[in-house]
C-alpha cells in the first residue's frame, strides 16, 4: 500500500487574558450612530439587546503591556511544548493577526519587523532556515495559515510549521460604536507536522473563497461616530453588521459543504465544527442552513462547541484557542478522539470564507 504524507496538528497552545469584561462595564458608554446622533435608547436597552443578538456576556482584554506578539508567544510556546518537537526544527512560522503589536491607548499598526519576526526571536530560535511571515487575511487569516502550511508539508518543503492566531482587537475598537462589545483578545497556536501512514489523516480538504468586488468594505477603517471624538484622527474597525450576517448565512454553509464534497466525507461523519465566533446567533443560523443543505432538520447535539459567549470574538485566535481548550479537557462535554472528523470554518473581512476538512 502506497505511504502517504499527511498534515497533522501535533500540538495546541493558547493565551487567554485574564482581565474580564462584563456587558455591565458598557453601562457607562456613551454610544452613536453612523450619523454622528446619540443613540435615544437607553443603555441598558442596548447592551441587552447586544447581548440577545450576540450572546456575549463578557469578553477578555489583554493588560496594558501586553503586545500581539507577547499572546502570540506565549500560545507558541505551549504548542511547541505540547508536540514535543525541537523549536529549532520549525521550517516556518506563520502568525495571522490584521493589526499588528497596537499599544494601549493609540490605534496606529506597528507591523515592523512582522509579528512573525518578533514571535521568532522572542522564542530564542536561532535557526535562520525557520522562515516567519504574518498572514493578514481577515479573521479567517489563522485557517487560511493552516491551509498554507499544509501546502508547504505536501510539497515537501517543510516537516514542521507553528500556525498562530492572535489579535488585540480591543484597542482598535471605537468606543462609541456599540459594534464594539463584540471585540476581544487572545491567541491560539498549532503545531503542524508531516507524519507518514497507510490512511489518510490529518488535513482531507479545503475551500477559499474571496468576495472582493461587492463586498470588500463590509468591514473597514473609519472615523469615530462621535464627531467631537478627541482622537479624530484615529481610524477605527467598523463593520456593516446586518449585511455581514447575511452574507455569511448565504455563503458559508456552502462553502463547508463544498469542502466536505472535496474530502468525500459525508455531514453525518462530522464529530466537531469549530468555526470562527462573531456571533452567537449568527453562527447557530448557519449551522442549521448547514444541515438543511443536506435535508436534515437538526444539528446533532454538541457538533459546535462555543466560548463566544464569555470570550467575545478574537478574530484569527478563536478557532485555534477553541481547539487548545478542548484538547485540554477544558470544554466539558466535548472532546476530540482520534479518527474523528474535524470542520474548521471561518468568515471575516475582505470578504473572505474558508473551511477545512480534517481527521483526528
Amino acid at each position: 500500500m502506497k505511504t502517504l504524507i499527511n498534515s497533522v496538528i501535533t500540538g495546541t497552545g493558547s493565551y487567554i487574558p485574564q482581565r474580564r469584561i462584563d456587558n455591565e462595564e458598557f453601562l457607562s458608554a456613551e454610544f452613536h450612530d453612523s450619523n454622528g446622533a446619540k443613540l435615544d435608547k437607553s443603555n441598558r436597552e442596548i447592551i441587552d439587546k447586544f447581548l440577545e443578538i450576540t450572546t456575549i456576556s463578557e469578553r477578555r482584554y489583554a493588560k496594558k503591556s501586553t503586545m500581539t506578539s507577547h499572546m502570540a508567544t506565549w500560545a507558541a510556546e505551549q504548542a511547541i511544548e505540547a508536540s514535543g518537537i525541537d523549536k529549532e526544527t520549525l521550517d516556518y512560522i506563520i502568525v495571522a493577526h490584521n493589526f499588528g503589536d497596537l499599544h494601549a491607548g493609540e490605534t496606529h499598526t506597528d507591523m515592523v519587523p512582522s509579528i512573525a519576526a518578533r514571535v521568532k526571536h522572542r522564542l530564542q530560535i536561532k535557526n535562520p532556515e525557520t522562515v516567519a511571515y504574518d498572514m493578514i487575511f481577515g479573521c479567517p487569516g489563522w485557517l487560511e495559515s493552516l491551509i498554507q502550511a499544509n501546502y508547504f508539508i505536501q510539497s515537501g518543503d517543510a516537516h514542521r510549521v507553528l500556525v498562530i492566531g492572535a489579535e488585540t482587537l480591543s484597542r482598535i475598537y471605537d468606543p462609541h460604536d456599540r459594534d464594539g462589545m463584540i471585540y476581544a483578545d487572545g491567541a491560539g497556536a498549532v503545531i503542524l507536522e508531516a507524519r507518514e501512514g497507510e490512511t489518510k489523516m490529518g488535513v482531507l480538504a479545503h475551500k477559499t473563497r474571496s468576495d472582493t468586488l461587492v463586498y470588500s468594505q463590509m468591514l473597514y477603517m473609519g472615523k469615530s461616530y462621535k464627531k467631537d471624538d478627541v482622537n479624530g484622527a484615529d481610524r477605527y474597525l467598523k463593520m456593516h453588521g446586518r449585511k455581514l450576517y447575511q452574507y455569511a448565512l448565504e455563503h458559508v454553509p456552502q462553502a463547508i459543504k463544498t469542502c466536505l464534497e472535496k474530502s468525500n466525507i459525508p455531514i453525518t461523519a462530522v464529530k466537531k465544527l469549530l468555526i470562527h465566533q462573531a456571533n452567537g446567533k449568527m453562527d447557530d443560523a448557519i449551522l442549521k442552513r448547514l444541515y438543511a443543505l443536506y435535508g436534515i432538520d437538526k444539528a446533532p447535539e454538541c457538533v459546535m462547541p462555543m466560548t463566544i459567549s464569555w470570550l467575545g470574538n478574537s478574530s484569527v485566535a478563536t478557532i485555534p484557542t477553541l481547539m487548545d481548550l478542548i484538547a485540554k479537557g477544558e470544554m466539558p462535554g466535548h472532546e476530540i478522539n482520534p479518527g474523528d472528523v474535524i470542520v474548521f470554518a471561518s468568515v471575516g473581512a475582505g470578504m473572505n470564507i474558508n473551511a477545512m476538512v480534517y481527521r483526528a
